[in-house]
Parts: C-alpha cells; structure tokens; sequence
C-alpha cells in the first residue's frame, strides 16, 4: 500500500540547514498496524508529516520514492494532496484540543456517550479521553485507507489509553485499513503493532517483528528504550541504562502532614446543569510521602490537584497546608502570598502551561523572578542547574515553545517546578509525553530529589506501574468521590474494588526482555 524509499527532510533555520529525517525506507502492507518509536526529536512525527506534505513552509522534501496506492505523493501538486488527505490518508495528531466535532454520527462511532449533547461541546469542556475520541472521528469521517496517528493517547489515563487504541484497532479491522501508529510508549507499541521501527535521530537502527523487538533488540539504543519500560516486576533503578544506574536512596517519610485536604467539593456551572468534579473528598500527605492519584479522564484527578496547588477554587472544605489554612486564600491573591513558592506543580498540557512569547530560558526563570530576589547571573545558574537535572539540552534554552518537541516541552515545565526546591511538589501527568528512557530519568530524578530535599509528591498518573515505583501511597478516585486508598504494595497487589482492579488490568504488558544488547 505504501513504499517510502531514502527519504530525506531537511529544514532552513536562521543557523543553517537542519536534518530532521535521513535516508529513512519503509514499506506499509494493506491491513497491517506500523509503529514508529523513538525519543523526541527522532523524526518520528516529521516523517508522517512528510508522507503527506504537511510541513512547515522552511520543510524541504527529499526522497527516491514515496508512493501510495500507485500514486507518487511527493510529486503530487497541493491541489493532489487536498484531495487525497482525509479521502485516502487521514491523520489523528498529538494534541486533539485543537479539533472540532463534525457530525453526530461520527460521534456515535467512537463511542461518545451523549454524543446529541456533546456536538454542542467545546474541546475545553472534554475530557483529554472524549477530545481524543473526537479526533478519531474526524479522521475516519471520509473513510481513509491509511491512517496515521501520531500519539493518539498521549495524556490519556489507562483504561481511556486502552479504550482508544482497541477503538482504532477495531475501526482499522472492520474497514480493512492500514495504520501508521506513531508513539514513544513502548508498551503500547508492543500491544497493537505487528512491526516496528525503532528511530534514533532522524535514522531507522532498528526494524522488525514486534515480539522479536521487545524479547531480543538487537542495537543498543532499542535494548535501552526496552529496559527502560516500566512494567510489573521492574524497580525504579532499573529503568536507568547500566552505565548511570545507581544505588537507590530511602526517603524518609515522617510523622506530621504537611498537607490536608478535608471535604473538599468544586462544582462547575456547565450547559445542562452544575458539574460535580470533585464531591468530598478527604485525605492526608505527610512530610516526606508520595501520594499517588490515579482514575479515569474526568474522574477529578487534575481539578483535585489544580485546588491543592491554589490555581483553583474550591467550592466547599478545608486545605490545610503545614498547618496554615490556606482554604480562605483565593487563587488570585495566593500567587503573592509567600506560601507559593512551597506549592509547585507540574502540568498536564506543557504546550499549554509555557508562554508562547517566553523562551525556555525565561520560562524555567519565571518563578525565581517573581518569588526570589535573586540577582540574573544566580538566575542563570539556577536555570542550567535545572536543565541539566532534566536532561533539557543546553542549546534548547532560547528556544520558544513552538520550536520545541512534546518531550523537549514537558522537560521544560518539570525544570520550572523544581527549580523553587518546594516542599509539596504536585505533578500532574509529568510523564505522559515524555520519552521512557527521560521518563526513567525524570522518576529516578524524583527520588534522589524527594530524599535529599525531604519533598512531598502529589503524584497524578493514569500509569498504574509508574505509581506503584514512585509512591508510597495511592488513592483511587471515580466520578469525582475516592472509592479506594491505601498503601501502594496493598492497592496494586491486592485492590478491593473492581474499578481498580480494572485500571490493573488495562495497563499495557510488553513482552520480557530475554537477550541483552
């Protein structure tokens, strides 16, 4: 159905021609589901973006062949390719909270639930799991025959992640369709793909079987992306690659709290009646402890920790934080409140959470601008200190969000939070766009951090093997009530409700690595 052969893509900066993708050759069968894995910035997504000549106007295209059902895609004229995107190759991107619904029908396709009442929502009253949805639908609307989808779960909690993908998988199936399945989570790429390329910047090291993949990689870099999977069994050491691999350091969790929430509430006005995000809730993190926060898209999880870090109002309760109440504080005036700068928080959407107008530089600084009176040259120091902890590329720093990749900007956002040193740390999906080996870095990061600084985590996941490394603790929490609580070891090994039991059971198992590089 698809043969790409040495494609080659090439973009013009102010500081000369980079190489985004070199010599890249592949072939796609009919029927077949093709993951792509690497780490941002390997050319994964620019690759897609080339086969259907979506790149920004500095992109140039180079290539032997890129040929689609007899039809020479890179000698097409834009009027060609108007008509061939979405009638023969449609795509589902990254970040589905820029898509808007089309049809009731196509809606009810995805399985949207009310899809009659949800045609009249905008992105910004979805959850990421129905946004996501959303987008699927618009890319099936004109029935395409090759589907590209470029992190269609990113963000997503664990069984939504799994709603998806078995929806795609379903739809690719029925309508006897192709799929390019773009991803940096291995775990799902084990699940739903029957190959796999392996990309390390901009160059194909590895292609093959998924199975043989997974059990025996045969470069390097693979067995790296491999081993650093989180899975039932792994140990959070064991994620880092040998040559780094370390020691892990104990925390201390101590006696007193040094955060309490008691029955909290929000309600949110909304179209068809007041929205019960979040309906009290009760719960304590001590000085020391890593509490994790786990549900559905739309269970509360982001709302709860939106209130606990003072971005959010809370309808009704008590925050009680180092005992100093701080429920009477409204968002607004708590930003100049000196408390601040102890409650810091990592956020979902790090596309949406960095100023557009702010460089990486400036935006890792921001909160030691407003909070400290340090004077640039400390500023500075403190922000290379940051990036390097975060493994942020030095060279990114000038850069402004647009010119970032997924990862590079989720990196950018943790380096923010952490740089203030704060005592409550919340993290809301810190991890879900990252790639697994800085995913593994950023977790054991987070551990030496929480053992020498004494921090505590609110730690806001929808992956239930990444919770069970980090924390100690774990809640549970459905339709905005928490259903189920208590140590980590109990919940995952031994959890009472079915609902828990269903999160267990969603989250992806890749096959045992069996042969080392």
């Amino acid at each position: 159905m698809l043969s790409v052969q040495n494609l080659n893509v090439t973009f013009n900066t102010r500081k000369g021609v980079v190489n985004a993708v070199e010599g890249i050759s592949f072939n796609l069968k009919k029927g077949e589901i093709l993951g792509i894995v690497g780490e941002s910035g390997s050319g994964k997504s620019v690759t897609c973006f080339a086969l259907m000549k979506i790149l920004d106007q500095t992109g140039v295209i180079k290539a032997n062949e890129i040929v689609y059902s007899g039809m020479d895609l890179q000698n097409a004229s834009e009027k060609e390719m108007i008509d061939i995107r979405g009638r023969e190759i449609s795509m589902i991107f990254q970040n589905p909270r820029n898509a808007k619904q089309k049809a009731i029908e196509a809606l009810k396709a995805v399985k949207i639930k009310n899809p009659e009442n949800r045609y009249y929502s905008y992105p910004f009253e979805l959850s990421g799991g129905m946004c996501q949805r959303v987008v699927c639908a618009i890319a099936l609307a004109c029935d395409p025959r090759l589907l590209i989808a470029d992190e269609p779960t990113t963000g997503l909690d664990i069984t939504t992640q799994k709603a998806v993908m078995d929806l795609i998988k379903d739809l690719i199936i029925s309508r006897n369709m192709s799929s390019i399945f773009i991803t940096h989570d291995l775990g799902l790429a084990s699940e739903y793909c029957d190959r796999i390329i392996v990309m390390k910047d901009g160059h194909i090291v590895e292609k093959g079987l998924t199975h043989d993949i997974f059990t025996s990689p045969k470069h390097p870099y693979t067995h790296k992306l491999v081993n650093a999977t989180p899975r039932p069994g792994k140990s959070i050491r064991s994620l880092l690659p040998s040559e780094i691999k370390k020691q892990e350091v104990q925390h201390t969790i101590q006696k007193e709290t040094i955060i309490e929430v008691r029955n909290l509430s929000k309600f949110f006005p909304g179209q068809f009646g007041p929205i019960h995000a979040v309906k009290n809730i009760s719960f304590k993190i001590k000085k020391g402890e890593s509490v994790g926060l786990v549900g559905e898209s739309g269970c509360g999880k982001s709302t709860t920790s939106g209130i606990l870090s003072r971005l959010i109002d809370a309808s009704e309760g008590e925050i009680i934080f180092d005992k100093q109440n701080i429920s009477s504080l409204t968002s607004k005036n708590f930003s100049k409140n000196p408390i601040r700068s102890d409650i810091q928080m990592v956020f979902q959407d790090a596309t949406e959470s960095l100023n557009p107008r702010y460089t990486a530089r400036q935006s890792i600084s921001d909160p030691l601008k407003n909070l400290t009176n340090m004077n640039n040259e400390k500023i500075n120091t403190k922000v290379i200190e940051a990036s390097n902890l975060v493994g942020l590329p030095l060279n990114l720093l000038d850069r402004l969000p647009h010119q970032l990749s997924g990862g590079q900007k989720a990196r950018v956002g943790i380096a923010r939070a952490i740089i203030l040193s704060p005592k409550l740390l919340i993290l809301d999906e810190p991890t879900a766009s990252l790639d697994v080996s800085i995913q593994a870095i950023i977790l054991n990061l987070l551990v030496d951090l929480r053992a020498k600084l004494g921090m505590s985590y609110l730690f806001v996941s929808h992956d239930l093997h990444v919770v069970q490394l980090l924390c100690d603790y774990i809640i549970v929490m459905k339709d905005g009530v928490i259903i189920e609580q208590g140590n980590s070891h109990q919940i995952i090994s031994n959890p009472k409700e079915n609902y828990t039991k269903s999160l267990l059971e969603a989250s992806p198992k890749p096959p045992k690595l069996t042969k080392a590089s």
